[in-house]
């Protein structure tokens, strides 16, 4: 019972305190007027009555006598204990409560100092939830921030997980956070003024920091970029993005393909001749599956002329595209849009006149066991 009464004192809000004191006075004038009046008492005796009533010491030296004497005596000493233990248990309650968050604190100061390296996110929604997942799918350290107080308990603490129940916008908390051990500070709260201002508040103070900022509106992006975030990401743009592969999925192909740099232009005049659009290269590390990818998204041959021309006057930019090439034994797969599958078909003939294909559609796991042979 003690325990479930020292819970509800301890979520009742500070301005209690204020309400119990004012409850105080009232019952003390209370007992001056009926002292007065009901007693008998002077002014001074009357105060110092109400005093000894209310505080139950009772010292005997004026006893009521006639029934409404006894009542107001009564109600005066019930009163004064309950509002004393009230008030008491509040102010102990709050004081519990803040030693509470004191302790809490400094052992979370003591986990981020132990950190060696850390990931901060602010705001654990549906976008926030995903980030940690991925985070933690791949061991990293984490510091969480949000001002839900029921999200923070719901997060499991451990030597690589730091919770935070505190609003990211009132201080300067992640600022100080985001410093020589900070990797990242990812924002993606749900309120792009919030993430404006705390990319804002980060850069003030962490010009080396890198912010990843969710914009959730795409008229905030350029805002986010100009306040300092170095990568901006939108839900509207992803998912535009993910509506459209999915709607022309069955008009694109991935073509694994292994030619040199010196054919890169006659296979995009090939693509472009019909009437395809180039998404993306792929270029795949022998052995290992996620690729390197670029995007391109372009279907103007006027393109691959100019990036022709420009490999041509700049031999370093040439180098460094033949050492890729070089590094995936010249073995990458391109994204390709098209019309229709009868598109696909003539240019997949023309493609094979051209270079080697090596497969159409193959999964990244795939391609990983084919570029694992090419190096034994």
């Amino acid at each position: 019972m003690r325990k479930i009464i020292l819970k509800i004192l301890t979520r009742l809000p500070t301005k209690y305190i204020s309400n119990g004191l004012i409850l105080i006075i009232i019952l003390f004038i209370y007992g001056i007027v009926g002292s007065y009046f009901i007693m008998g008492l002077n002014l001074i005796d009357s105060i110092y009555y109400s005093v000894i009533t209310m505080a139950t010491v009772g010292y005997g030296d004026y006893t009521p006598h006639t029934g409404i004497q006894k009542i107001f005596a009564t109600t005066l000493a019930l009163g004064g204990v309950a509002l004393l233990a009230y008030v008491f248990n509040i102010i102990l309650a709050n004081f519990q409560e803040k030693m509470r968050k004191f302790s809490k604190g400094a052992r979370t100061l003591k986990a981020i100092n132990e950190m060696e390296d850390y990931y901060i996110i602010c705001g654990f929604g549906r976008v926030g939830k995903v980030v940690f997942d991925e985070l933690m799918q791949r061991n990293q350290n984490v510091i969480v921030i949000d001002k839900d107080k029921e999200i923070c308990d719901s997060i499991e603490e451990s030597d690589r997980v730091v919770v935070i129940n505190d609003d990211a916008i009132e201080d300067d908390l992640v600022a100080k956070l985001a410093g020589e051990k900070c990797r990242s500070v990812i924002i993606c709260t749900g309120d792009d003024v919030d993430n404006l201002f705390i990319v804002l508040t980060i850069r003030e103070t962490n010009p080396d920091a890198w912010i990843v900022s969710r914009a959730s509106k795409l008229d905030n992006v350029k805002r986010l970029k100009k306040a300092g975030a170095d990568k901006i990401v939108s839900p509207e743009i992803i998912g535009g993005q993910d509506l459209y592969y999915e709607s022309v999925k069955p008009h694109v192909l991935r073509i694994t393909v292994k030619h040199t740099v010196d054919e890169i232009y006659d296979e995009f005049k090939i693509i472009s001749d019909n009437g395809c659009t180039l998404e993306s290269i792929e270029y795949h590390i022998p052995g290992i599956e996620t690729p390197f990818t670029r995007k391109i998204k372009t279907m103007n041959l006027l393109d691959g002329q100019k990036y022709v021309n420009y490999l041509n006057t700049h031999d370093d930019q040439r180098q460094a595209l033949n050492n890729l090439y070089k590094t995936v034994n010249n073995i990458h797969s391109h994204l390709i849009s098209g019309p229709d599958k009868s598109t696909f078909n003539k240019l997949l003939k023309e493609l094979e006149k051209q270079e080697e294909i090596i497969g159409i559609d193959l999964t990244n796991k795939e391609i990983a066991e084919i570029t694992a042979k090419e190096i034994k």
